[in-house]
């Protein structure tokens, strides 16, 4: 039996409920496609336009100023199939989440997908599959969130549907199904096919896209649609045994099972069914709403949340019922001008009323719900309560953060929480006044809280403030916050790199701390081994102590020093990463060890071990891709290769030509700016952070001398 679930308009099953997001490169048009959602589902009156300023979705004046998404925006709207033969018919609610494509904001999108159960990949039908389309896919693909495809700008010179689901299948290794087939591409384009319905839809007439007609197949597409129709029902049938059994033996499904297998083989990720149109252009979309409904997972489809049992290795989960235990997630905090705190939650199980008290298991903190709100962009609509299956604003937590989770307290549970990538780049910020520096240190607090990529840290020698991030842009935005939001003003230095330290040999060391000073002394003593681990491993410890030599509850303290002395390195005093630590000798006393002399102990054993295990300095490098017409290629990679940078593929994509690089951050400072005035302004890039490599010796000295000044 379906559990129902009350909305701020009426009831509604669970099963009748979507939590999707929309994920793509940048540019690709993932908001003018929210947009669009919003319009035709009667969520706004007026089509939010980018270049405008005027977007529901894009709230911030910087994403208005910038005319891209910098927060995931989330929204509850509600959508009844309303082409004909949509497998369902009923009223459905859609709660959406429109998220960023630049790479600086991939916490966003990590985050999103984590509470999502279906997500939507808007493709450039020009572009194709780009770097961060890819990103975004691998992303959905580590939280298993099942997708459709939407092949967008299908009015574009250049647009290639069969072009874009090669590259569809090639670098993202998966099978697609089209759903929509486009009657003209470019100027041309003027509606879809609906293979499995056999239908044509025309937009023409109504600027909106609102109106449409349903046709025959135009004449000169009748082959090819009856081609693509039989290898669409082929892939179905084989997804399907009893379907595939029908097939074998002449039979033709009948529609609602071939949309049932279908709905099915989408959400078991078997196929991803292909929708195409043009957002700004308004055909196509509406399509693609009945396919969200059709094909994309409810609440119920996708299997319980588990989790462990706080202190212990017991595993249990939380199906998505009612009458269950509440559990949620806390996915995303918001610093509210108006409300304070506001933290975003995806409820998996039970239910949650405003004014009453839940549990913080992850910081094992009591918390008050002060208010629920049903979010739409930054408007908010307040609501009583909230229960499984949906995604809600809570308002007046004040210890919760990103990745927590909430339950009651008898049913105490922890939920796989999110994890985030460390910042590569930080830049030195200080208040221009005195006025300015208390409401600095709060600024920066509450943009960290909303932010899990933006980490401050306090220089202890110079007393200077550093903050980090993935990108310039990101610490420009944040920057940017600060003095709009928080009226504060501040002088930011120049980007500096976030380089890292390892050892390059294994090694092992002593550490003892021992103080006698009148009273009761200090003892802490312990030996550790350490040796390299593989790029981008992290730190792991190991506990090899046995026969009592330190006792239990000095083990943890060990462990804090181990980690506190990996903050500061010896070569330069950057964050030590990918080694594992073994503990494993050590000796105490019985009256003056502490926890304290043996965290000391620790922190100085790790000095050493590092001294002695031939420390090295590591620097990000990037994955650069840069568009370019041809006839600038070469200046391109001759810059690449002065900037110690390696050329990986080049690829050509219409008149452009595509260059997949590797290149250290380090050389990379104000690049688009480079890269335009060396093209007349008709190139463009794109970077993400790829892995950590060791830096040249020439140059690793330079930095080395710097630092230690």
């Amino acid at each position: 039996m379906s559990q129902l679930v009350k909305t701020a308009d009426r009831e509604l099953a669970m099963d009748k409920i979507r939590n999707i997001g929309i994920i793509a490169h940048i540019d690709a048009g993932k908001t003018t496609t929210s947009e669009r959602i919003l319009f035709y589902t009667g969520k706004s009156y007026k089509i939010g336009d980018i270049d405008e300023g005027n977007t529901q979705m894009d709230w911030m004046e910087q994403e208005k100023e910038r005319g891209i998404t910098i927060v995931s925006a989330a929204t509850t709207t509600f959508w009844t199939p309303q082409l004909p033969k949509s497998l369902f018919s009923d009223k459905y609610r859609i709660n959406l989440i429109d998220t960023p494509g630049h790479v600086d904001f991939t916490a966003e999108v990590e985050r999103s997908l984590r509470v999502l159960d279906g997500g939507v990949t808007v493709l450039d039908a020009e572009e194709g599959v780009q770097s961060q389309s890819e990103t975004v896919w691998r992303q959905a693909d580590k939280y298993k969130v099942p997708r459709i495809c939407f092949v967008n700008k299908m009015d574009k010179l250049g647009a290639d549907f069969k072009a874009t689901l090669a590259d569809v299948e090639d670098k993202l290794g998966v099978k697609t199904a089209i759903v929509t087939y486009p009657i003209g591409a470019e100027n041309t384009f003027k509606g879809v096919v609906m293979l499995l319905e056999e239908q044509a839809i025309i937009w023409a007439g109504d600027e909106t896209g609102a109106k449409y007609e349903i046709v025959d197949i135009p004449a000169d597409l009748v082959d090819v649609i009856a081609k693509e129709r039989a290898r669409l029902i082929e892939q179905i049938c084989e997804t399907d045994d009893l379907l595939l059994e029908k097939y074998l033996n002449g039979e033709v499904p009948s529609l609602i099972e071939l949309k049932q297998a279908l709905r099915k083989a989408t959400i078991a990720y078997k196929l991803v069914p292909i929708y195409c149109g043009t957002s700004l252009r308004n055909k196509g979309v509406q399509p693609l709403l009945d396919g969200i409904v059709d094909y994309l997972p409810s609440p119920l489809d996708v299997p319980p949340a588990e989790g462990m049992v706080p202190n212990s290795d017991e595993k249990v989960a939380r199906p998505p019922d009612v009458t269950a235990p509440f559990a949620g997630l806390a996915f995303k905090i918001q610093a509210d001008p108006h409300i304070g705190k506001l933290t975003y939650l995806r409820v998996y199980s039970g239910k949650i009323e405003s004014g009453s008290y839940i549990y913080n298991a992850t910081r094992d903190v009591t918390e008050r719900v002060g208010r629920l709100v049903l979010m739409h962009a930054n408007n908010r609509e307040e609501v009583p309560f909230a229960e499984a299956g949906e995604i809600i604003g809570v308002v007046g937590m004040k210890d919760t953060r990103t990745g927590d989770t909430l339950c009651v307290k008898e049913h105490p549970v922890i939920l796989e929480g999110i994890s985030f990538a460390e910042p590569v780049i930080s830049l030195a910020i200080e208040p221009k006044t005195k006025a300015d520096q208390e409401k600095m240190g709060t600024a920066l607090a509450r943009l960290a809280e909303e932010d899990p990529t933006f980490k401050i840290k306090t220089n202890q020698e110079t007393g200077q403030t550093l903050i980090a991030g993935m990108g310039e842009l990101q610490l420009d935005v944040l920057v940017d916050r600060m003095k709009r939001e928080f009226k504060v003003e501040a002088n930011v230095g120049d980007p500096q790199v976030a380089y890292r330290e390892t050892i390059s040999i294994p090694s092992q060391a002593e550490g003892k701390y021992i103080r006698q000073s009148g009273g009761r002394g200090q003892y802490g003593h312990c030996l550790i081994r350490i040796k390299p681990l593989g790029r981008g491993e992290g730190y792991q410890f190991v506990n090899k102590i046995v026969g009592g030599a330190i006792p239990k509850e000095f083990i943890t303290p060990i462990e804090k020093g181990i980690k506190e002395a990996m903050e500061n390195g010896v070569v330069a005093g950057y964050p030590l990463v990918d080694i594992e630590v073994e503990l494993y000798d050590g000796s105490f006393h019985e009256v003056d060890s502490s926890e304290i002399a043996f965290k000391i102990a620790g922190s100085m054993a790790l000095q050493s071990a590092v001294r002695a295990g031939n420390p090295i300095l590591l620097e990000p490098i990037m994955k650069l891709e840069i568009t370019t017409p041809e006839e600038f290629m070469g200046d391109v990679i001759g810059d690449v290769s002065s900037k110690r940078g390696q050329v990986l593929d080049t690829e050509q994509r219409g008149n452009a030509r595509i260059i997949l690089c590797q290149v250290p951050l380090a050389e990379l400072s104000r690049y688009v700016t480079i890269l335009r005035s060396m093209t007349q302004g008709r190139a463009n890039s794109y970077m993400e952070m790829s892995h950590y490599e060791p830096v040249p010796g020439n140059i690793a000295e330079k930095i080395i001398n710097k630092e230690n000044k």
